[in-house]
Formats: C-alpha cells, structure tokens, sequence
C-alpha cells in the first residue's frame, strides 16, 4: 500500500519547497490531492495517459467519466481545445480564474483516456494559490476530479481526502478549508447557444448577464439517472455526492415538506431506523429524529453551498440508515445545491404539493 504523504501549506503564500515537491510527483507520473476555491481536485498529468489512468483507479472512477483539466495560463487552452468562440474567449476574460468549466471540441494531442474517449474536453482555471502554483510547477495541465472515492460527497477538507484516498494516492496538498464548497460550474461553449450542463461556483444569473441566452441540459433538474449516449460532461452519470445512508429528498413548500418529513420520521422509528434530517435554520427546530442538522439560512441559500458536503459526510460518522432532505430554492447556489442532492438521493425524490 502507498504511503500517502500531506503536505500543509498557506493558502495565500503556498511555501515553494512544497510545491516543488508535489509537483515533481506530478512529472514523475504521480498523484496529488490540491485544493482549489470549489473542492479540492485528484490531479494527474494532462498529457500523461498512464498518469490519467491511475488517477481513475485510485478514485474507481468509472472510465467514461471525463475529469475537468486545470490549467494556468490561458494560451495553454490553445494546446488543450481546437476550437475556442469569441463567446468562450469572453467568457474566460471575465470569469477566469474561477469556478467556471467550458467545454470545447478536444485537441488531437490530448490522450483520449483524458476526456474519456470524448471529442470534448471539459477545461478551467482555478482561482486558488496552491492550485495555480501547482500547474505551474509541474509544467503541464493538470486533469484533476474531485479527490474523493467515486460516488462519495466530494472533499471540502484535507481530511476528507485523507479519510477516502489514503494509501492510494501519493500526495495532499492541505491548503485548508475550500471557501465555495461545491463544484465549478460546467458550461458547453461548443455549441451556440451555449449549454449548461452542471450548475456550480459561478451561478446562472452570472452567465446570462454576461453572455445572454444559455441552455439548461434537461440532465440539471432531472428526476431520473441520464442515459449514457447524452453524457457531455463530468458530472453528468452515476450516483454522485451521496453519504453511506440513503438520502431521500423532499420537495414542495416548506409546511408541507416539513409535514412529509415528520411523517416520514415516524414509519422509519416504526421500522427501527436511525434517522437523520438535512434541515435549514428556520426548520431544524421542529424536527424530532436521531440527528438534525441544518445547511444554513433560507436567507441566504449561496451560504449553504460550503456546508453541503461536510454534513453528508457528519451524517456517516452518525451512522444514521436514512437521511431526510429539505429542498431549497433553485436560484443562485441553490441550482447547484439541489443538483447535488438530487445525485446523492440517486433520483429517491418525493414531491408534495
């Protein structure tokens, strides 16, 4: 088995000697846990297919699964996309870095195990120190995941790649906390109108402010898995973000949610079933189960975001068998965050009026 090596570093003023030290595992073909604004990224070198392979069995990522590539410098997007639209170029002034992901027709140069065997390839540029740092120094794009086990809620920590990745991969980079707490946005900007195909970091309202008129792939507020020939992006196939426990998410107005959840509560103690309950602040009060916790303020859904992920993984450490979801508003965040759980439920949705 690896030993896994972490190394802590500043956010702000990542120490060279470590990245150096990172980055040189990258060259050798290596993989590197790093943190970026959203969560933190499993990196493998771009161009490496080896590298890219043992990335995919280090997360049993299933291989028609496409990682987003990172990279520092915009003329590098020339290397990695053959065809890049004036919208995309806007796109990329006014949004990179940051959590934005464009998807562009593929460069003939980029191994096909890096985009899944795609002809697109989903590319961003990290808003975080450590990240940038790392591409830097490692000379090449970076094709990083989310650095966790496939399928689990992904890592907003260190620990939480420790806990899914140790002794499979070689290195972590803990540069802290992630400040956004769920995935970069995933835009197609190889069709015009462009397509939303993930909602994350950079909301939608942003997008069309900037560009006008954007698609929402249907996959976005889907009630059921997305079949295999429309997957565009990463993201977009197999249970996603879910806890050990079975999520079941509830949707409707907030009195009649609340209802369904206490009632839902009370056959599932008839059944001798540990019970948890995703709430918010205004709601958690009135709920008697075994665990209750709250994403945060219906007042401010964006500030949810950061919360989401680490509390489907409090949940596990509960040891709870079923965790009932509130839903929240699908505005700003809240489009990603209702994604998100959607994907962890596996589509286990129940809707009351």
């Amino acid at each position: 088995m690896k030993q896994t090596i972490v190394f802590e570093v500043d956010s702000e003023n990542p120490e060279i000697e470590k990245i150096l030290a990172a980055a040189a595992i990258i060259k050798a073909g290596g993989l590197v846990a790093f943190p970026t604004e959203t969560v933190y990224g499993l990196g493998a070198d771009a161009f490496n297919a080896e590298a890219v392979l043992a990335m995919f069995e280090a997360k049993k990522r299933p291989l028609d699964n496409p990682p987003i590539v990172h990279l520092e410098y915009l003329s590098d997007i020339y290397k990695l996309a053959a065809d890049v639209s004036p919208k995309a170029e806007s796109l990329m002034k006014q949004f990179w870095p940051g959590p934005l992901t464009l998807v562009f027709k593929r460069h003939p140069s980029v191994p096909g195990v890096t985009t899944a065997g795609l002809d697109t390839i989903a590319l961003r540029m990290p808003r975080h120190r450590v990240a940038l740092a790392l591409i830097k120094e490692s000379g090449s794009p970076i094709a990083a995941p989310s650095a966790n086990l496939a399928g689990r809620p992904s890592p907003t920590s260190a620990k939480h790649v420790f806990d899914d990745l140790n002794g499979r991969i070689d290195a972590i980079l803990d540069g802290g906390p992630t400040c956004i707490g769920v995935e970069s946005t995933v835009l197609d900007a190889s069709v015009d109108p462009p397509v939303l195909l993930r909602p994350g970091g950079t909301s939608l309202e942003a997008l069309q402010t900037a560009i006008g008129e954007v698609k929402l792939h249907p996959f976005i507020m889907a009630d059921l898995e997305l079949p295999k020939e429309k997957a565009r992006s990463p993201g977009m196939r197999y249970k996603h973000y879910a806890p050990k426990a079975q999520i079941i998410l509830v949707e409707g107005v907030v009195p009649a949610v609340m209802a369904k959840i206490k009632e839902l509560i009370s056959e599932s103690w008839m059944q001798s079933k540990r019970v948890g309950v995703l709430a918010t602040d205004e709601t958690a009060w009135a709920y008697e189960a075994d665990v209750v916790k709250s994403l945060g303020s219906l007042r401010n859904v964006d500030a949810m975001a950061p919360n989401l992920f680490r509390l489907l993984r409090e949940f596990d450490a509960e040891n709870v068998d079923l965790i009932f979801a509130e839903a929240v508003p699908a505005e700003g965040l809240g489009l990603a965050i209702m994604n998100r759980l959607r994907k962890a439920s596996g589509y286990t949705i129940i809707k009351v009026p």
